[in-house]
């Protein structure tokens, strides 16, 4: 695999769509591979929910789809990760819970600056992403069509439906029942909200079927309290202000929600005209295969490709099932041939 390259960019006082103002913001990124002479042999793959932009090395390199022999491949932080402009690094009044929401929007916006400013690119041979950053790639395709050739949204949706929404009401509540979550619970974790936090994560991460099949069950783990003990180690490496503002950044995300198609959804799906690739899993209970359906019947150059798998949202989660990475693989590869 080519060797993966670390850096930050600094946006300086980056204007967020709500009008307010991140003082000397930055984004952090990872790159893999080389920019052609052209600057248009890029594909992009941002974080999503508790990832960072080592998360995505499972699914690159030679001879993959996303080949650092071939393609330049970009994976910037989103906000709120602790690698790009977060509570827990920002500056004055934006640090710990003042930090204000940051939208899917916001995060296309400085990835478009990071893309354009610092790599001089001239266009986006494939923007991709999992999860969060899937629902960020219909902004790419409904907003930047300008710069970007196809998208990709693996487990992802245009908009955050009810009952993800609803679910992650679940995560905000949890974390703001802290007893001292104002006084600085919001900095570490204490183990009772820990546990409720990653037991929500083990609900709806995974599907019914992975735990009525034992597919959580390995040499390592014996119950599903293991499960759980091992998503609180997940969690534990976030500081639980940044997973606080990751989860409002979630709510928020919908294609629409700007002043180009003023919450018109449907407006905002017909506007993707470019080749556009959907592949959610059919037992994800974040992101349904029926509302990508529902997408897909609006959007005029779309295709689908559902991934037949136990592991639920997860099926997505690079290097989580090496099955299902190989499934993705091969439709990414089969995607990118396609003129």
């Amino acid at each position: 695999m080519s060797q993966m390259t670390e850096g930050q960019y600094e946006l300086g006082d980056f204007a967020l769509q709500n009008g307010q103002v991140l003082r000397d913001a930055f984004i952090g990124y990872a790159t893999y591979g080389d920019l052609n002479d052209a600057a248009d042999n890029v594909i992009v793959f941002p974080t999503w929910y508790t990832g960072t932009h080592h998360g995505v090395d499972p699914y690159i390199g030679d001879g993959k789809a996303l080949d650092p022999s071939i393609y330049f491949i970009v994976v910037p932080d989103m906000f709120t990760n602790g690698y790009s402009t977060s509570p827990s690094n920002a500056i004055g009044s934006a640090n710990g819970l003042e930090f204000p929401l940051v939208t899917p929007f916001d995060n296309v916006a400085a990835q478009r600056r990071l893309l354009l400013e610092h790599f001089r690119i001239s266009s986006i041979e494939l923007m991709v992403g999992f999860s969060m950053s899937g629902q960020q790639a219909y902004h790419w395709g409904a907003l930047h069509s300008d710069i970007v050739r196809r998208i990709c949204s693996i487990c992802g949706t245009a908009r955050t439906s009810p009952h993800n929404w609803a679910m992650l009401h679940a995560y905000k509540s949890a974390m703001e029942a802290s007893a001292d979550w104002g006084a600085g619970g919001h900095k570490s974790w204490t183990p009772e909200i820990m546990t409720l936090v990653s037991s929500i994560g083990a609900t709806m991460a995974m599907s019914q079927d992975w735990y009525r099949d034992g597919l959580h069950l390995t040499d390592e783990v014996a119950s599903v309290a293991d499960v759980i003990s091992n998503l609180s180690q997940l969690f534990e490496q976030w500081v639980p202000a940044d997973l606080y503002a990751q989860t409002l950044t979630w709510m928020s995300a919908d294609v629409s929600a700007n002043e180009t198609f003023n919450g018109d959804l449907e407006s905002a799906l017909k506007a993707i005209e470019v080749p556009a690739l959907l592949m959610p899993c059919d037992t994800d209970m974040y992101f349904r295969v029926e509302d990508n359906e529902a997408e897909l019947s609006l959007m005029p150059n779309a295709s689908m490709k559902v991934i037949h798998s136990k592991w639920g949202h997860m099926a997505g989660m690079p290097g989580a099932n090496p099955d299902d990475d190989r499934f993705i693989d091969r439709a990414l590869a089969t995607f990118l041939e396609e003129r």
